[in-house]
């Protein structure tokens, strides 16, 4: 585990590869979910093909620093932690991977400086420039209704309940759910850092907060994908994503919901691979 930094806040960030040889790939996590979330065997199968991997905790996650009741940052602020961790592994330019927030974190850091991004793969987000309607429109609220409903967790047993339901929640109806490695992910996570219930509020507020430019003006080539079958997120949001990125290729998965079934983890490879390839 290493830490960049920016200014007086620290993102813990794992490297997977070679940073020095292997192609630069930034993967961004979500809403309130740490770097483990990105399955390790998911990552090693990047750098199988040649890419050097990069995972981060965003702000108030995991290892990276924490924020008090009232605090207050902004979607730059998450978009600077992430040029913080690029420049800490020595990178100028990447290809940038962002899921669900982390999508919304990748189509900004395109917008805001597309000198530092060669390829953006956004999936199971939606448009970063949407507002607070459309916003409204895409999350399906049934679905954060019923997440809002789980007992307070009291101990580390109940707390990876809690995010365990979280993740079968949003999964896919048309695969297998992970029951083990979710319990897993969810254990580690907690001993990393037990969850804050305020940092998907702070979190939310910063992405609101987030001014950019419109998706039309990116020029690099940009990959987004979504769930044809997503429980937290409308497959509208990935669709009217790529239908305002020129060139943008854009796959919807049968069965696929708000995660990422190892199923389906050779297709998303495969593209962001030729992605790549294309750019290079």
């Amino acid at each position: 585990m290493e830490y960049a930094r920016n200014k007086d806040v620290k993102i813990a960030y794992e490297v997977l590869g070679d940073p020095a040889r292997g192609v630069p790939l930034l993967m961004i996590m979500g809403l309130d979910f740490q770097m483990n979330w990105w399955p390790d065997a998911f990552c090693r199968q990047f750098v199988d093909r040649g890419f050097a991997v990069v995972r981060f905790d965003n702000r108030d996650t995991g290892l990276s620093t924490h924020f008090a009741r009232g605090d207050k940052y902004t979607g730059q602020d998450m978009v600077d932690d992430a040029l913080a961790v690029m420049d800490a592994v020595g990178w100028r330019s990447a290809h940038v991977f962002g899921a669900s927030m982390g999508a919304g974190l990748a189509q900004a850091l395109t917008l805001l400086h597309p000198e530092r991004v060669r390829t953006m793969t956004s999936g199971m987000g939606a448009p970063v420039t949407a507002g607070l309607l459309s916003m409204i429109r895409y999350v399906r609220l049934g679905t954060i209704a019923k997440l809002a409903r789980l007992p307070q967790a009291k101990t580390r047993e109940q707390e990876i309940d809690n995010i365990v339901a979280v993740y079968r929640a949003v999964g896919s109806p048309g695969y297998r759910f992970p029951e083990t490695w979710a319990r897993e992910a969810a254990g580690v996570s907690y001993d990393r850092h037990p969850r804050d219930p305020l940092t998907t509020q702070r979190q939310t507020t910063a992405m609101r907060r987030l001014r950019v430019p419109a998706l039309s003006t990116i020029t690099c080539p940009a990959f987004v994908f979504h769930g044809a079958e997503d429980p937290l997120v409308r497959v509208a949001a990935g669709h009217d994503t790529a239908r305002q990125i020129p060139g943008a290729a854009y796959v919807a998965h049968p069965g696929m919901g708000h995660n990422l079934p190892e199923e389906l983890w050779p297709d998303i490879i495969g593209r962001i691979a030729a992605l790549a390839e294309k750019q290079s």
